[in-house]
């Protein structure tokens, strides 16, 4: 009763402090705001044809504009693409002493899914097609790129009724680490109990996630013989991104959480369940902002 009765005036306190859910941070990277299933397609990179290289240059732009987009999540490939398979079409105009590239992604149907121009080149460099050169355009060029893939994936999306574009978005619950007493395994499973609503699926299945949270605890001496006890749970995508976290940092006595968490984890997850499904929301609606014409878009 002792436990219990701590654990209730615990509660009360977590309900009734703090400004969760707070903060919500989070930097996955410039093209973050991907739609997670299915993942995007594989682009291939064939070296250009007619984009006023040469022989020797077009491989080597293709390498670096495959390098370029790895580093914004783009899977991507050099070199000419089997059948049925998506590829990045490359050309270029000459423009009075300037060339201005073109991009185009195309399907495994051979249909054009987007194409945009950039900014244009000193035709004398292009042409010489060094090294540095070739690798700073395509450098230059990939954020551009990868948001025309990321429109590119979100309309393969909204056509797959398997998209979270068409669907309620699940989430499965990770491991707890760094509670004490039992409160690596009674936060999880309240949170089980407080996270499932009509616009969040709980899964037992990881593989079949969306999204993916996991906890820490970490605990501190507080004064008048408490404990500062912080919580934070993060929530990952299906390519192990960050997407957010939700931390929670309360003040309690150690016999509110030594042995059992008791009512003080029930309180502590519903507050928290809250933040979770406010991460995973602003995550879609970044994905559907993704989703829109960028201006430079033809």
């Amino acid at each position: 009763m002792r436990v219990k009765h701590f654990s209730l005036a615990a509660a009360l306190l977590l309900a009734g402090c703090g400004t969760l859910p707070q903060p919500f941070h989070g930097n996955p990277g410039p093209e973050a705001a991907r739609l997670a299933v299915p993942p995007p397609p594989v682009l291939y990179v064939p070296p250009p044809t007619g984009a006023l290289l040469g022989d020797d240059t077009a491989p080597v732009f293709a390498q670096d504009l495959a390098a370029a987009l790895a580093n914004y999540d783009v899977p991507s490939v050099a070199g000419a693409p089997p059948k049925h398979n998506w590829r990045l079409r490359v050309t270029a105009a000459l423009t009075g002493d300037e060339i201005v590239p073109a991009y185009e992604v195309l399907g495994p149907d051979g249909k054009s899914y987007g194409k945009i121009t950039t900014a244009p080149v000193p035709a004398q460099g292009w042409a010489e097609g060094g090294s540095p050169v070739l690798a700073g355009i395509a450098k230059r060029d990939a954020p551009a790129l990868a948001q025309l893939m990321t429109r590119v994936n979100a309309t393969i999306q909204q056509s797959n009724p398997q998209s979270l574009a068409n669907r309620t978005p699940r989430i499965f619950i990770g491991t707890v680490a760094g509670a004490p007493g039992d409160g690596n395994t009674s936060l999880p499973a309240d949170l089980a109990r407080a996270l499932p609503s009509p616009d969040l699926q709980v899964v037992t299945d990881r593989s079949k996630a969306d999204f993916t949270v996991t906890g820490t605890v970490k605990s501190s001496p507080a004064p008048q013989g408490q404990i500062q006890v912080e919580l934070d749970w993060v929530v990952r995508d299906t390519n192990d991104r960050i997407v957010g976290q939700v931390t929670q940092i309360h003040a309690l006595n150690p016999g509110d959480v030594q042995p059992y968490w008791g009512d003080v984890a029930a309180a502590a997850t519903q507050e928290a369940a809250g933040g979770i499904q406010t991460v995973v929301e602003n995550d879609r609606l970044k994905k559907a902002k993704a989703a829109l014409p960028a201006p430079h878009a033809d």
